[in-house]
Formats: structure tokens, sequence, C-alpha cells
């Protein structure tokens, strides 16, 4: 049994809860099942290795707010660590060793990044003089943790807008579509018209629970109209996902089945089909699965999950062999791992699907960023590069799908009400994700779409206040941001 042990002064610079979302990570960037104490500013966590690792916390950043932080390696040992200390430690490494990296290939720093790396670094090496655990060295350990926070920003920021002006050279737009997500219900004209300007791309959903809520018998007639409406418009079409294992998402009549894995896959298969054989040639992209790697609301195990999700694939493309197919993974840092054991980490089950020659063409990644628990943690700009990086090195196209709030307030009208963004939540803060979020996101060459995955808060939707309208049917801040995104970049 491996015991990790660090220090928190002052006790309540963290909450109980922050702290058991604590979790250590290894070289491969997996959480290992954790047992998390937190006892009077002393965090133990125990697992059942010793190897070295990376502690990841929930921390709040002056001037930032709670961000999901790294250490970092760490190894065990009978002495705690000092949290701030290693947090300040781990984020100014990361920075520091990414800056090199990018350096090679020809970013140039500007002064104030350098600045910024270099007062970190004073304030690290202060906090490291100062005895352990005292209020001095806590409070320059701090102090480095802001500023490296602030420069791992700055870098990433610099990175993308160096990127983009390269891919852009001569004026050229990029081939990268940015969409929306629709909601399962007709589309009013006015908000197609104030969304059409902000969007190239728009994926249509195809709900089992509301297309065959009687077996055998299908209702068509939302997809029939929002594909057309997206024909008509000349935008790029995705439809799916074609199966998701939640119970809003699966007819009510398919628990008759639940037990029996085979029975519920032949109903899955005749849904599939007839989805695309209504479809093909209409669309140029095919969700098979989303979610497909967090527990189902089915008795599936693991197995089974994925057995299904390689069937789906194989369902579309024998009806449709042409138009390329994506699986959709949520919580790309699989932060869920920690708190339950799991055989088949997300990225592990990614590489064995694209190996199996089944004509998987990519992946989408699904980040709801702020919303806890089931969500994404808010993390710096330079940290999602890194993960997605991470990911980029199975060799296959990425597709992003994401969402932030814009209300910290309950909200009726989302299915998981109980995931509830951080207080604060604004909509200048949901448009601040977007106005920084996309443009790295552009950057990446790989990434050959993004999608914003709520459309209206005024109709029954996911993530709370994730919408692009609001309650009062009003196009928000973001959409105008991702419209000017859009003009400036995009084809």
């Amino acid at each position: 049994m491996g015991r990790m042990r660090v220090l928190v002064w002052p006790p309540d610079r963290i909450t109980s809860e922050m702290a058991q979302q604590a979790y250590l990570a290894g070289i491969d960037r997996i959480p290992w099942p954790c047992r998390v104490e937190w006892n009077q500013g002393e965090l133990v966590i125990e697992r059942h290795v010793s190897d070295s690792a990376n502690l990841y916390i929930p921390w709040p950043v002056e001037g930032v707010g709670v961000l999901m932080l790294s250490t970092a390696t760490l190894m065990e040992r009978e002495e705690p660590y000092h949290l701030p200390l290693e947090l300040a430690r781990g984020k100014l490494a990361q920075v520091r060793n990414q800056l090199g990296e990018w350096e090679v290939v020809g970013l140039v720093a500007p002064e104030e990044l350098r600045r910024l790396i270099s007062e970190a670094t004073r304030q690290l090496a202060e906090a490291v003089l100062e005895p352990p655990g005292s209020e001095q060295s806590t409070r320059a350990a701090e102090q480095a943790l802001r500023l490296a926070v602030e420069a791992a920003d700055r870098l990433a920021s610099c990175y993308a807008e160096q990127v983009l002006a390269v891919r852009r050279r001569g004026g050229s737009k990029l081939p990268t579509w940015v969409g929306v997500e629709l909601d399962n219900a007709f589309l009013d004209e006015g908000t197609g018209g104030h969304l059409l300007p902000a969007i190239s791309a728009a994926c249509v959903p195809i709900v089992w629970h509301d297309v065959e809520a009687r077996e055998g018998t299908y209702q068509w007639e939302v997809a029939d109209e929002l594909i057309g409406w997206c024909r008509k418009n000349q935008l790029f079409t995705i439809t799916g996902p074609l199966l998701q294992l939640n119970r809003r998402s699966l007819p009510d009549w398919t628990y008759l089945c639940e037990d029996d894995a085979e029975a519920f896959g032949a109903f899955a298969q005749e849904f599939v089909q007839a989805a695309v054989r209504r479809y093909r040639g209409q669309v140029q992209l095919w969700i098979a699965a989303s979610r497909i790697n967090v527990p189902a609301h089915l008795s599936l195990s693991e197995e089974e999950r994925i057995r299904l999700t390689a069937q789906v694939i194989q369902w579309i493309r024998s009806a449709d062999p042409q138009t390329p197919v994506v699986v959709g993974f949520d919580q790309p840092w699989a932060e869920y791992l920690a708190q339950r054991e799991m055989d088949f980490p997300p990225l592990h089950v990614a590489d064995t699907l694209l190996r199996a020659d089944l004509g998987l063409h990519g992946l989408l990644l699904e980040m709801n960023l702020g919303y806890q628990p089931g969500g994404t943690f808010y993390r710096d700009l330079l940290e999602i590069s890194r993960q997605l990086d991470h990911w980029a090195m199975l060799g296959a196209p990425l597709y992003i799908s994401f969402c932030a709030a814009s209300s910290d307030q309950p909200d009726p009208l989302a299915h998981y009400g109980n995931r509830r963004p951080p207080p604060g939540t604004s909509p200048r803060s949901q448009q601040l994700w977007i106005s920084r979020l996309v443009p790295l996101l552009l950057a990446k060459p790989y990434i050959q779409g993004i999608l914003w995955n709520h459309l209206r808060d005024y109709l029954p939707h996911d993530y709370p206040h994730a919408g692009l309208f609001d309650l009062r049917r009003q196009p928000k801040p973001a959409l105008r941001t991702l419209a000017a995104l859009r003009h400036a970049f995009l084809k």
C-alpha cells in the first residue's frame, strides 16, 4: 500500500470537499484509485502502488479562482510535503519545460512572459529558503504559484497566437470547423438567424428515446428538419451520438432487456442502422457513441460497453462505408478513476478501438468546464494544451466538445442540475472561456472540429446555464465572441 502525506497551511486554505477530489497519477497521466484522509491540515492519500506520482488537487489561486493543479513528481517518504510549495514547484517546472520545448520549434517568448517566469522563480527560491511550512515560506510559495499560473496562460496564448499566424500566412482561413450541438427540438427562425454568423457546423442529435419511444415506430420529424436546415445553410453536418447509455437517451422499453446484453444489442443495431440508412449522404460526420468511458445506467460491464461501442461503429460502417465515424469520451483527464476502480482507462479504450481496424476515424473529447461532480475541473490553458497533446499521441484526429456556465444559480431545466458550476460564474466568465480556449484549439492542427455542446437554456438540456441563449431567449455575449472568432479564422 502506497502512502503520500502533504501539509496545508493554513488548514482552511481548502475545504474537505476539495481535499476529497485529490488524486495521484503517474507519467501516463492516468489516476490511480485513491483513498483520501483529510485531518486538520494534513492530507493523506493511499493507493495500491508506491511509484512516484504527481499529486492533483483543486486549489484557490489569487485573482483566478479554483483550478485543478499538479505538483511535480513526488516520491513516497515519511516526511510530509508542504502543498503550496510543491504546487508552485510543479507549475513553474511545467511552464519552463514547455517553453523550452516550444522555443526549439520556433516560438518567440515575449519579454513580459520571461519577466513573469523570472519573478515566479525568485519567489519559489525564497519559499524554499524559509523554514518549511512557515508563514513566510507559504506566502512566497503562493505568490510563486500565482505568477506561474499567469505565465502558463500567457505561454499558451502566445503559442496559439504565433501558430495561428503561421497557419494563416498569406491570409488563408483554417479548414477547422466550429459549431454547436443543436437541441432535440425544432429551431425557430430568430434563433437560427442569430446562430448562423457564429458557426460553420452543427450537430444534429439523434436521441433514441425520442425517435423510437415505441418499439419499431420511428419519429424522424425533428431530425429531418434540423438536417434540412443545416444543408440549406451549407453547414458541415454532424449527426449523433447514435448511442448514449443514460436513462434520458434510451427508450423506456429497453429496460426490459437491460440485463441481457445480446438482446439490447439487437435492438440498438436496428435503431442505429435505421438512422444511418435514412441520413447517409446528408451528413459529413457520424458520432457513433459518446461518454462511453463513464458508468452507464444499464447494468453493462465495462467490457460490454466497449464491445457495444465497437459494434455500433461496425453497424454504421456496414450501412455507410464512406462517412467518417468518431466516438466520444467524457472528462478526458479521467479524474473519476480516483474514486472507483475501473479496468479500462479511457486512453487505453480509445487506443484499442483505433487499433481494431473498425474504420474509426477519430475521437471526440468532451469537457464540461467547471461543473462538479461529473464535469471537467477548471484548468489553466497550458494544462489543457498538454492534455490534448497527450491524447493526440494516439495519432487520430481529435474533435472537441465543450461548454461552460453563465450563472451559478439553480437551473430547473438541467438534467444534471446537481452538477453545479463554481460561485461567481457569470456570462462574462462563459465568454472568456470561449475567447481564450477556442484560439488554442484552433492552433492545434490535429483538432479538426470544435463543438459548443449546449444551445438554449430555455429548453431542457444537460448542464446548468451552459447554452448560448438564455432563459429569456436572448443570445448571450459568448455567441458574439464565437461569431468574431469564426469571422477571423475560419472559412
